[in-house]
């Protein structure tokens, strides 16, 4: 096995065990385990647990930014098709909240940048599909609010709710 290849491994295993148990829960013997990455091998690619974090939330970001991105491109209301993708995400079986919110709460101001950056770039995603200024603010907490929500009580429920809020705001802000 090559570096790219363990360091994949790696990541596909704190992914998982992450988001499933917590990152204060889950220490690197496990994640070694979990990747059948040899324990030296993991320490050179990642020196330190937080590298692995770091790595782990920043390739998280990407994937779900770019599945956000993709379900609303085109979409002919892409402000709701954003909570129509939330709707989707929420009912995943192994949707645990929003890793990124997680990762804030369990380590606090010691949580990587990443963490801000994501949902700054959320905020910017809805800032460019909102038709009014200042709507984002709204949608964000909309967002935010249905995930926090699917966390507690996962399925689409949260979505659906937050959606319909949205179509509300958006009535509002459109032209008469």
């Amino acid at each position: 096995m090559d570096d790219e290849e363990a360091r994949t491994r790696l990541l596909d295993a704190a992914e998982e065990l992450f988001y499933r148990h917590g990152i204060q829960a889950v220490g690197m013997d496990r994640i070694r385990t979990g990747s059948g990455v040899p324990l030296k091998r993991l320490y050179r690619i990642f020196p330190a647990k937080e590298s692995l974090v770091t790595a782990y939330l920043e390739r998280r970001d990407r994937r779900w930014t770019a599945d956000l991105r993709e379900a609303v491109t085109g979409a002919p209301e892409p402000v709701l098709a954003v909570f129509d993708w939330l709707a989707a995400w929420f009912s995943e079986p192994d949707f645990r909240g929003c890793a990124f919110l997680n990762a804030h709460g369990e380590l606090g101001a010691a949580a990587p940048p990443v963490v801000h950056t994501h949902k700054a770039a959320l905020h910017a995603l809805l800032a460019e599909l909102a038709p009014a200024p200042g709507l984002a603010d709204q949608l964000l907490i909309l967002a935010e609010g249905a995930t926090t929500v699917a966390a507690l009580n996962p399925g689409p429920e949260p979505a659906h709710r937050a959606r319909e809020i949205a179509e509300v705001l958006l009535r509002a802000h459109r032209p008469s």
